[in-house]
C-alpha cells in the first residue's frame, strides 16, 4: 500500500506540473509574442517568401534576356601589317541583323518574359495559399492544445473529487484509480498538443521569413468557417470544370512555357546560317609611292556552316519542348482532378462541419450533466469518463473539419484564379 500510495502521488503531481507548466509557458510567452492576423502572415509571406522571390528574379532574368535579343551586335575592327604595299590595313566589320534571326530571338524573348511572369503569379498564389494553410493549421494545432489544456484541468478536477467522495465512502479505491489514470493521459495529451502546436508556431513563422529559433507570434484570428459569398464561390467553382472555363495558374504558366519553348526551336533553327557581316576599310603605307595616300576597302563577310549546323541547340531547345508540353499535360490533369475533388470534399466538409456543431452542444450537455449526476452520487464514475471522451472527440473532429474546410477553400481559390490571356 506504501508504494501504491506513493506512485499514485506521484503520477498526481507530475499531471499537475506539466499542466501548471504548459499554462504558466504559454501566458508568458503570449505577453511578449506579437499578434499576427492571416492578412498579416498572408502579406510577410509574399514580402519575404524565398518561392516568391525566386521567381520574381527569373522574370528579371528573362526580361534581361529580351534586352539582349534587342541588341545590335557590336562591330569589330581589325589592324594589319604585311610585307606587300600597301602595308598598313584598317578594316570594320559590323554585323548585319538578319529580320527573320531577329524576329526569332525577340519573339522567344518576349514569350519567356510572359511564361516567367505567369510562372510569378503562380507562385504568387502558392505562396497565398501556404501562408493561408500553415495559419489554418496552426489554428487548429492551438484550439486543439487549448481542449487538451481544458480537458487536463476538468479530469484533474474530476481526480480531486473522486478522492474526497473515497475519503466520504461513496466511492472506491479503484474509482481514484481510474481518475488519477485519466487525469495522467490527459495531461501528456495536452503536453503532447503544446509541443505540436509550437512546431506549427514556428512552421508559420518560417513561411512568414521569421526565425524559427523561438515562438515570436500569436495568433489573432479565430478558427471558424467563412460563410461571405458562398454561393458565388460555389458558383466559381462549378463553373471552372466546365470546358472553355479560364485554366488555373499552373496551367496558364506552363502554356506559356510551351509556347516560348516552340519559339526557342524557331530561334535555334533560323540561326544556323549565322549572321553575316559588311566589312569597310582602307589600306595605306606604300614604301615606293606608287600607291599615295588612303585605298577604300569594302566587302561581305558570310558565315559558312560546314563544321557545325547549330545541332546542339536545337537538339536542346527540342528536348526542352518536349519536357514543356509533358508538364502542360501534367498540370492540366492534376488541376482539372484537385478541382473535381475539391469541390466534392467541399460539399462534405459543410454538411460535417454543420453535423459537428449540433454534436458538439449535444456532447457538452452530456458531460455537464454527468459530471452533476456523479457528483450528487446519481451516476458512476465510467459514465462520466465515457462522456467526456465522447465530448473531447466530437470537439477536436470539428476543430479538424472546420480547419480541413477552411483550407480546401483555400486550395479551390487558387485554382480558380484569372489570370491574363496570352
Amino acid at each position: 500500500m506504501p508504494t501504491r500510495a506513493f506512485r499514485k502521488s506521484h503520477t498526481i503531481r507530475a499531471a499537475g506540473v506539466v499542466v501548471a507548466s504548459l499554462i504558466l509557458f504559454f501566458t508568458r510567452s503570449a505577453s511578449a509574442q506579437r499578434p499576427v492576423t492571416r492578412r498579416d502572415a498572408i502579406d510577410a509571406t509574399l514580402s519575404v517568401g524565398a518561392r516568391v522571390a525566386l521567381a520574381r528574379a527569373d522574370s528579371a532574368a528573362a526580361r534581361a534576356r529580351l534586352l539582349t535579343a534587342r541588341a545590335l551586335s557590336n562591330p569589330s575592327l581589325a589592324a594589319g601589317y604585311s610585307k606587300s604595299a600597301p602595308q598598313k590595313h584598317l578594316s570594320l566589320e559590323i554585323p548585319l541583323d538578319a529580320p527573320w534571326i531577329r524576329s526569332a530571338k525577340v519573339g522567344a524573348a518576349r514569350a519567356a518574359i510572359r511564361a516567367a511572369d505567369l510562372r510569378m503569379l503562380s507562385e504568387h498564389a502558392a505562396a497565398i495559399v501556404e501562408a493561408d494553410t500553415t495559419y489554418t493549421t496552426a489554428l487548429a494545432a492551438e484550439a486543439r492544445f487549448r481542449l487538451s489544456r481544458q480537458t487536463a484541468r476538468d479530469a484533474d478536477s474530476l481526480r480531486v473529487l473522486t478522492t474526497r467522495r473515497r475519503d466520504a465512502g461513496d466511492a472506491s479505491e479503484l474509482d481514484v484509480d481510474l481518475a488519477t489514470v485519466t487525469a495522467g493521459q490527459q495531461a501528456n495529451s495536452a503536453s503532447n498538443d503544446s509541443l505540436a502546436f509550437m512546431s506549427v508556431l514556428l512552421t508559420l513563422q518560417t513561411v512568414m521569413g521569421i526565425p524559427a529559433d523561438s515562438v515570436a507570434i500569436a495568433l489573432a484570428d479565430s478558427l471558424r468557417p467563412t460563410n461571405t459569398a458562398a454561393d458565388t464561390v460555389l458558383a466559381r467553382f462549378a463553373s471552372a470544370v466546365l470546358p472553355g472555363a479560364p485554366a488555373p495558374p499552373s496551367v496558364r504558366s506552363a502554356e506559356a512555357s510551351l509556347q516560348a519553348a516552340e519559339l526557342a526551336i524557331v530561334r535555334e533553327r533560323r540561326s544556323v546560317l549565322g549572321l553575316p557581316a559588311l566589312s569597310v576599310g582602307v589600306e595605306f603605307g606604300d614604301p615606293k609611292g606608287d600607291e599615295p595616300g588612303l585605298l577604300p576597302t569594302v566587302g561581305v563577310v558570310l558565315p559558312l556552316p560546314l563544321l557545325g549546323r547549330n545541332r546542339g541547340p536545337i537538339a536542346e531547345a527540342t528536348a526542352e519542348r518536349d519536357r514543356a508540353r509533358a508538364e502542360l499535360a501534367v498540370a492540366r490533369l492534376e488541376a482539372r482532378q484537385r478541382l473535381l475533388e475539391g469541390v466534392r470534399e467541399r460539399e462534405q466538409l459543410l454538411a460535417r462541419v454543420a453535423r459537428d456543431s449540433a454534436l458538439v452542444a449535444t456532447a457538452q450537455r452530456v458531460a455537464a450533466r454527468a459530471i452533476t449526476a456523479y457528483a450528487e452520487g446519481a451516476s458512476a464514475l465510467p459514465a462520466v469518463l465515457e462522456a467526456r471522451r465522447s465530448a473531447r472527440e466530437v470537439i477536436a473532429q470539428y476543430i479538424d473539419d472546420t480547419a480541413a474546410l477552411l483550407i480546401v477553400t483555400t486550395e479551390l481559390g487558387a485554382l480558380t484564379q484569372t489570370l491574363p490571356g496570352p
